[in-house]
């Protein structure tokens, strides 16, 4: 389980480092369940500040591979935003909290 959360973290950390290349949208999963998915919408326009957005689409858990999302990614077209779950910050700030989340997910062990 811990190889696997770790490789989602790495996917994760490489779609909001590709946003420093002229901004854009990532769409990061954190909720598997079996009906719908969670996820993080992460938009930048200038590939420094971001604004990170939870929220769901109805594509459903079962046909993803969680360590390999990001086919599955580009199909979120139906994202449904959570009201009041919305961030801005510094795209290093966000990048520096998915590294934090990985050394720590490494010290728990495997």
């Amino acid at each position: 389980m811990g190889a696997r959360l770790a490789h989602l973290l790495e996917q994760w950390a490489a779609q909001v480092e590709g946003l420093r290349r002229g901004g854009g949208t990532a769409y990061l999963p954190y909720d598997f369940s079996d009906q719908c998915t969670a996820w993080l919408r992460v938009s930048s326009r200038d590939g420094e500040t971001v604004e990170v957005q939870a929220g769901c689409s109805l594509i459903e858990a079962w046909g993803i591979e969680p360590s390999n999302y990001l086919a599955t990614a580009t199909e979120v077209t139906d994202f449904d935003p959570i009201a009041g779950a919305r961030i801005s910050c510094s795209l290093d700030d966000l990048t520096a909290c998915i590294s934090a989340n990985g050394i720590a997910l490494e010290a728990t062990g495997p």
